[in-house]
């Protein structure tokens, strides 16, 4: 299973759609996790926080129960939505508690996953899922090394943790930025290109990580 994020800075460009499809569709056979960035919306989460003093921990809640908009919008441009099932995704963490809190999600939440079959048809008609982050954090939260509930932590951060608690086999973040090749991730935090948290995530991952600018590619694309 490929674990993609999907930048919310990609949102406004018109061919998101057409471009992930073929996106996804390059990475076959691979089951594909796509988990929805908060773009506009999470920011305004946060301007909520700012003006009403949420707090941090409470916005952060707020911020992942929105990010249902964001999923829904991803559901829309890449396939056809259809009514939530249990995945087909196998609990493949790094430690038998890691693996217990994956098939803990598997079982007991049927919301954790969309899935997407493709307008034009992917192997069997089905196409990659989307990620319910606020169900995932929910069931997240008793397991090890959860994530903390700040502004340090997006989805970036959450889509390592998605990789790790279910083994994937890559991780891929699409941008809006280009994050020079042997850049760190401490650097790449430092210049704002990940998020802060995600550093910490990231060295746990046993999974390849790549960043990718695909404003690039969609500017092409259209």
């Amino acid at each position: 299973m490929i674990v993609v994020k999907v930048g919310g800075s990609l949102y406004d460009h018109p061919a998101l759609g057409p471009a992930l499809r073929a996106f996804v569709e390059s990475l076959q056979p691979a089951e594909v996790l796509f988990v929805p960035g908060g773009g506009e919306v999470a920011d305004a989460v946060r301007a909520l926080d700012r003006t009403h003093a949420l707090g941090e921990e409470a916005a952060h809640w707020v911020a992942l129960r929105a990010l249902s908009v964001t999923a829904a919008f991803l559901e829309r441009i890449v396939g056809r939505p259809t009514p939530p099932a249990p995945p087909s995704l196998k609990g493949r963490g790094e430690n038998s508690r890691i693996a217990s809190c994956a098939s803990d999600m598997r079982s007991g939440s049927e919301v954790l996953f969309s899935p997407l079959p493709f307008r034009e048809g992917g192997p069997g008609g089905v196409g990659p899922r989307v990620l319910d982050c606020y169900t995932f954090a929910r069931e997240d939260e008793s397991c090890p090394g959860a994530l903390p509930h700040t502004w340090d932590v997006t989805t970036d951060s959450i889509a390592a943790r998605a990789a790790r608690v279910f083994g994937a086999e890559r991780l891929v973040l699409l941008k809006s930025v280009d994050v020079p090749a042997g850049s760190s991730w401490e650097d790449a935090a430092a210049n704002g290109w990940v998020d802060a948290h995600f550093p910490r995530v990231a060295a746990l991952l046993r999974c390849p990580v790549e960043a990718v600018n695909f404003r690039a590619k969609l500017d092409a694309y259209a």
